[in-house]
């Protein structure tokens, strides 16, 4: 019989509405029941693509005799972690806190009816074995120590909020231009000289980290950091965190050389990944990343897009195994090869082989990024999709989440600007995404295509909204598309804002946000972004909101700007200053700059004026005089 869950819209839930265990969402009814019998409540957070949840649920959730334990004794909580980003946060601080290092997915805390923190992991086998306690053991041990002495475990776990509590006392410092050498350096200490990115396995894209060195070499011309931006991207784009037969990247490569992923693909990775390979192209005048932004995007909107809008999420599964769908059989593809007229050789060039790179079959990788010129690589890519054809493509999560929606829509404003192809496409998405998801004038968090906005938004909701709107001004230079970012600005100062720190949002838990970029960028990096600009090309006032939330921040982005290089970009812009570009709006059509922090704002002149936010300095007549004046600043 089915759970509680069944009720539920989240595809996640949805997916264990038919588990043994007796599950609820999070709400009143689950959180009264605990208290009512005196129950610990057993909490789990995932996501639908995440493939250690899957595991666990397969070995644990789905086991008869963890069930009825975990109905007897406690109180199952579910939670999908994209719909309530709030409450995974709160419980990832919480982990990070009782186990001295970061937290993952699944999420599995063990909690007394009043909500504090009695045990915390990831995964959790079964039975004891990778060197963990096993489900079932802890189980039995929690639910004795509970029936023994309640009270000792809730004042312990107090203990533990009571160490999570945001500190009201800042240690800010000065902010200055030390900060370009200092990020410089700590960029080139953790970058992979080997095979690009930064650190060891498992290794993310950090899109975030490579847009930050990408400005710091347009204020620097430091060659180092240019090769950097290349080295790592060209690295990825050989495929395996990048999918060379489909296009999109995978959430994240379990080595080294970027071969072996988790095969699960996020909408915001390839949303940043589109707009750092853009931004790559521009900036180096490289043309393969433009042409890998294409595919990515054709990927998002072929199969990740319905209605203008963009899903949440592609499973790493298929038939119940991980990376099925992408891999390949070496006999298999040889045949399809020889068939089409191919030379089998070619199969190696591709890094298809007998003995494969994974599990005994294989992940397209290219011997060089050369390959993809040739005319035997295209048919050789056709007879590969064909392949997979045959395949069930993986589980996706249908979700629409507003703040991932919007890092899309930013980054095709963002293609926009050098290939004009694409802005129907960016206008269509931002307008689809403003009649779903912003009622009233309030922002909702998510919804599936076919249902209404229930969860309202959060602030990362709020920022990356508002960075949409600013990507779209940037293009089209139209001030409703500048009033819709100050009003909605205003709204997030407002729900969200308080002396320099800014909430994450939600009812049940009063949580800041983080100002270090995680999974894609701190919703607090994005809204001093917004604030930067709107201070540039709308209103001096949002200055002093941004310059307190880096105030705020100070001494952690000049200690370690490398875990929080989005704010850390933000404190560079906001040390050098803007520069206004204002003029009639034809004039500033397809203007292209060096210096990294540029507005554009639209005036009756017809000559070009060149300001920062203290004063107008120049005057050209020309966009060529212009560029000369822009060289010597």
């Amino acid at each position: 019989m089915a759970n509680s869950l069944i009720n539920e819209e989240s595809p996640y839930l949805l997916q264990h509405a038919n588990n043994p265990i007796d599950w609820f969402p999070w709400g009143d009814e689950a959180l009264e029941k605990a208290k009512k019998e005196n129950k610990p409540i057993f909490l789990s957070i995932g996501y639908s693509s995440c493939h250690w949840c899957h595991v666990m649920e397969k070995e644990s959730f789905e086991n008869i005799d963890i069930a009825k334990k975990l109905n007897e004794n406690f109180i199952s909580i579910k939670v999908d972690k994209e719909e309530r980003p709030d409450i995974d946060k709160h419980f990832q601080e919480i982990f990070i806190k009782m186990n001295n290092k970061p937290g993952g997915w699944p999420l599995t805390i063990f909690l007394t009816p009043n909500l504090n923190p009695v045990y915390s992991a990831t995964y959790i086998p079964p039975y004891p074995k990778y060197g963990l306690n096993g489900l079932n053991d802890l189980i039995d041990t929690i639910t004795k120590a509970y029936k023994k002495d309640s009270k000792l475990l809730e004042k312990k776990g107090q203990e533990v909020l009571e160490a999570i509590k945001p500190k009201s006392k800042i240690e800010a410092t000065k902010l200055s231009d030390a900060l370009i050498s200092i990020a410089s350096r700590q960029i080139k200490q953790v970058y992979d000289k080997k095979w690009g990115g930064f650190g060891d396995a498992p290794k993310f894209p950090n899109a975030y980290t490579l847009e930050l060195a990408i400005n710091l070499y347009k204020l620097t011309k430091d060659d180092e950091l240019k090769k950097i931006v290349t080295h790592t991207l060209d690295n990825m784009l050989l495929g395996g965190i990048y999918d060379i037969v489909d296009g999109g990247f995978c959430r994240y490569s379990t080595d080294r050389m970027w071969l072996v992923p988790h095969f699960e693909k996020m909408t915001y990775d390839n949303a940043l990944m589109i707009n750092v390979l853009i931004r790559a192209h521009k900036t180096f005048d490289i043309k393969r990343y433009k042409e890998v932004a294409a595919e990515i995007t054709e990927f998002m909107q072929n199969r990740m897009s319905q209605e203008n809008l963009f899903f949440t999420a592609s499973d790493a599964d298929s038939n119940a195994e991980e990376g099925g769908y992408f891999v390949y059989d070496y006999s298999e593809t040889k045949k399809a090869f020889e068939n089409a007229g191919i030379n089998s050789d070619f199969l190696y060039r591709l890094g298809i082989t007998k003995k494969g790179n994974f599990e005994g079959k294989s992940i397209v990788r290219l011997e060089n990024l050369n390959i993809k010129q040739s005319l035997e690589f295209k048919k050789a890519i056709k007879i590969l999709r064909n392949i997979r054809a045959a395949r069930e493509y993986p589980f996706i999560d249908k979700k629409i989440i507003t703040s991932w929606n919007a890092m899309m829509v930013s980054s095709l404003f963002e293609m926009a600007k050098t290939e004009p192809e694409f802005l129907e496409a960016a206008e269509k998405s931002l307008k689809a995404l403003e009649e779903k998801m912003v009622i009233n004038g309030k922002v909702y968090h998510s919804a599936l295509i076919e249902n209404k906005a229930k969860i309202e938004g959060f602030l990362e909701d709020y920022a990356w909204l508002i960075k949409a709107y600013l990507q779209a001004y940037s293009v089209n230079l139209d001030e409703i598309e500048l009033i819709k970012a100050a009003d909605l600005t205003n709204a997030a100062i407002k729900n969200f804002y308080s002396e320099g720190f800014w909430r994450v949002g939600g009812k049940e838990f009063k949580n800041f946000a983080n100002d270090y970029d995680a999974s894609y960028p701190s919703s607090v990096s994005i809204m001093v972004q917004n604030l930067l600009t709107l201070r540039s090309l709308a209103e001096p006032v949002y200055e002093k909101f941004a310059f307190k939330t880096l105030e705020v921040n100070s001494y952690n982005i000049m200690r370690q700007p490398i875990s929080r290089p989005t704010i850390t970009d933000a404190a560079i812009r906001y040390i050098k200053d803007d520069i206004i570009i204002k003029s009639n709006s034809l004039n500033l059509k397809d203007l292209h700059f060096d210096y990294p922090y540029v507005g554009l704002k639209v005036t009756n002149s017809n000559d070009f004026q060149i300001c920062n936010n203290k004063a107008c300095f120049a005057t050209a007549k020309t966009g060529q005089e212009l560029k000369e004046i822009l060289k010597t600043l």
